[in-house]
């Protein structure tokens, strides 16, 4: 997705879902207008993803915002038009949880994947934290091992090392030589914002080459 031709916003975070990023948050979300925040907590369906629920209700209690927890947890939900129209509507969309691979595999070539491109399209924003950021970006960290993958490409030529806390030096510098396109490091409470205006770097992100 390049800068020059989005009319929404595309946050990546690194970690720390609804807890490390409040006031990043409450900015972008201002910054389109919504009160009303459709989150998707996929990548954690095989992870009690309703704790990432309840953590969004406490979210949006703090910044004064109403949640649509939206439960597409398998691709055959994707494929169906409902969920597809309730993310086409919102001017907010929030992924959350940290299963890159089940992510890409719910999404990828859906209705639901389109109707997120017309949330960008249509000036609204969209945030993934943690494995679902490293899973809109192509490449994608495999985080089985730390290699790369085919990711679902909302943001190409760049990969993303998220929870990076939670990583080994010796295991973050052999992802790091492994990389041949743009390559960012976050810890939970960073990120990298893009919009029209371009990219903007949140706390310490590491960004190995030029962002796309």
């Amino acid at each position: 997705m390049n800068a020059s031709r989005l009319n929404g916003t595309i946050a990546l975070q690194g970690g720390g879902p609804f807890t490390a990023n409040d006031d990043l948050d409450r900015r972008l979300l201002a910054s389109v207008g919504a009160k009303h925040v459709v989150v998707l907590p996929t990548a954690d369906a095989f992870e009690r993803p309703e704790r990432l629920v309840a953590a969004a209700m406490n979210w949006a209690e703090r910044l004064e915002l109403e949640v649509e927890a939206l439960m597409v947890m398998r691709r055959g939900e994707a494929m169906e038009s409902g969920p597809a129209n309730v993310v086409r509507q919102a001017k907010a969309v929030y992924f959350v949880g940290d299963q890159p691979m089940h992510l890409r595999s719910v999404l990828k070539d859906t209705p639901l994947w389109d109707a997120l491109r017309d949330v960008l399209t249509n000036g609204g924003l969209v945030t993934a934290v943690g494995g679902s950021a490293a899973a809109m970006c192509d490449p994608m960290v495999d985080p089985r091992g730390g290699a790369f993958t085919l990711g679902l490409g909302l943001v190409p030529d760049l990969a993303l090392v998220t929870d990076a806390e939670t990583w080994s030096p010796e295991r973050l510098h052999r992802t790091r030589k492994l990389a041949n396109t743009a390559f960012a490091v976050m810890r939970s409470g960073d990120a990298l914002v893009l919009s029209a205006t371009g990219w903007e770097s949140v706390g310490s992100t590491e960004v190995h080459g030029e962002l796309p």
